[in-house]
């Protein structure tokens, strides 16, 4: 079977098994049985698999047509510059916390060596996109979970950048500052929601990191102890949940709040200064 041909049959079964992007899916599986990136193939398209590799590919079908995701399959996912390892202990790192990673920056530009603290880190994703834009940046992440922890070690150690990773409950506040910045990308989904989630989210990626009532607040006013005075807090919401977010940090003191959109043209971004 030819590259064209085996593209053209994952396709129509993913389409079959409900996957959102089919054709996009198909490519990546074959460019990685194949070893190839995406523009190769399409330079490939004549290639003949072997029946190793086609084997290979019924096996990668079989587990996207379970909706396993394919940043799991893979073994990595790209975010912003960086290519990290994932599994099923961190979450998917997804383009609308890019767009956290933006608005951090933007808080801490032009200040030498600020210190950041990443709560929930999952695999690193954010923590370690800060230290790679700007090199400067102290960056602590902390998270409740020691597998996800054991991540982000790995992809600190992949990317070659500097943070440090500490085990910690964010219900019993934070750690102590003062810090420059405070991001979090915290689990947002109420316990009633989780069935209303994509299966690849809802079945496959860990609940712990996506479930947790509350956990926006016990952030929100953690920080408020631990941020310098004129520092920012930057949270990653749920689509439609902004409004509720910034009302809530300015009950809790918080001034200047800014919600941003995500590429979709949903606001998921709050943040909020600390009042001197």
């Amino acid at each position: 079977m030819k590259a064209r041909r085996a593209v053209d049959e994952t396709t129509e079964h993913l389409a079959t098994a409900g996957c959102d992007s089919p054709r996009v899916d198909a490519e990546i599986l074959v460019s990685h049985v194949l070893g190839l990136s995406r523009s190769e193939l399409g330079l490939e398209s004549s290639r003949k698999l072997s029946r190793t590799e086609e084997k290979a590919l019924e096996r990668l079908v079989a587990r996207r047509e379970a909706r396993e995701p394919l940043a799991y399959m893979l073994g990595e996912w790209g975010f912003r510059r960086l290519t990290l390892a994932v599994d099923r202990r961190v979450l998917v790192p997804r383009s609308e916390t890019e767009i956290v990673v933006e608005r951090c920056l933007a808080r801490i530009a032009g200040l030498t060596e600020p210190r950041v603290l990443d709560v929930g880190t999952g695999s690193g994703a954010i923590a370690l996109a800060i230290a790679d834009e700007h090199p400067q940046a102290l960056v602590t992440a902390i998270d409740a979970s020691a597998g996800a922890l054991e991540v982000a070690g790995a992809n600190a150690l992949r990317t070659a950048l500097a943070i440090e990773l500490r085990e910690w409950d964010l219900y019993t506040g934070l750690p102590d500052g003062p810090w420059d910045l405070v991001v979090s990308n915290p689990p947002y989904v109420l316990p009633e929601e989780i069935e209303t989630l994509e299966a690849e989210v809802r079945d496959w990626e860990p609940r712990d990191a996506l479930v947790g009532a509350g956990a926006t607040e016990a952030v929100a006013r953690g920080a408020v102890d631990v941020l310098r005075p004129g520092a920012a807090l930057v949270l990653e919401v749920a689509a439609g949940n902004a409004a509720r977010v910034a009302a809530m940090l300015a009950g809790l003191g918080y001034t200047d709040l800014v919600t941003t959109q995500d590429l979709a043209g949903r606001e998921r971004v709050v943040e909020g200064v600390r009042a001197s």
